[in-house]
């Protein structure tokens, strides 16, 4: 009868690969890309601000692959329904996709010829590695995770304007900060907050859109960073932002 269920329930590999890349989440990192090259003053050509959001998507969605991989012992008892412990993907698979993804974000900076991008695009990869394998009971696993963040604006800004500003630096503290509270608050209160966390992870499209004002930019580029906040609640509603 166990048998029975388990392939009743069996996801499809799709399903499994959507999950573990939490692709619901992407709208925020496309806001994160938009902000940094408007606080960097450099312009915001569509095409350019569209191929780093590209590069940024790969980056993330392959930290996220890594995440359950390195987790998957920790999902097996606490959150069995993850795909890892599901038997929905192995954990060489998720290896394997993460790392094909973190590679493939660099390469993309470089077909791009963002090549003042291409350094900070290797920090972002080994931070996201680091917060990965070592996440797990470190109390500055927020701050890495911030820290992640932080430097997605450092890779769209350092893209289009060569160098990173005071003023994308600070904007990317910013976003460090308020990721790293998130994640504290989900590392310690988890499940409990229900709606919370989910609510908080869509809200770095609203930072992200305070920012474009504070940095000068205009309200109809910080109207779309704002309704990356709508689109990713809606995306969370077919795959858990977690």
């Amino acid at each position: 009868m166990g048998a029975i269920d388990a392939r009743r329930v069996a996801r499809p590999k799709w399903r499994a690969y959507l999950l573990l890349s939490r692709i619901s989440n992407l709208p925020t990192v496309w806001t994160n890309v938009l902000a940094a090259v408007v606080a960097s003053r450099a312009g915001t050509d569509p095409r350019t601000v569209a191929q780093l959001a590209a590069s940024a998507s790969l980056f993330y969605m392959g930290g996220m692959f890594l995440n359950d991989a390195c987790d998957r012992r920790f999902d097996a008892i606490h959150r069995a329904d993850r795909p890892i412990p599901a038997g929905d993907v192995t954990a060489a698979e998720a290896f394997a996709i993460g790392g094909a993804l973190l590679l493939g974000g660099e390469t993309s900076l470089a077909v791009a010829g963002f090549a003042h991008a291409l350094p900070w695009g290797i920090g972002l990869a080994a931070a996201i590695v680091v917060y990965n394998v070592w996440h797990k009971g470190n109390p500055v696993g927020p701050i890495l995770m911030g820290v992640c963040r932080g430097l997605v604006y450092a890779v769209g800004a350092s893209a289009v304007a060569g160098s990173i500003s005071p003023r994308v630096a600070a904007a990317g503290l910013a976003i460090t900060s308020y990721v790293a509270v998130v994640t504290l608050v989900a590392k310690y209160a988890g499940r409990q907050v229900g709606w919370t966390i989910p609510w908080l992870i869509a809200g770095i499209s609203l930072v992200d859109a305070l920012v474009i004002l504070w940095s000068g930019g205009p309200a109809a580029l910080a109207l779309p960073a704002a309704a990356g906040f709508v689109l990713t609640l809606a995306f969370q509603r077919a795959v858990p932002g977690t």
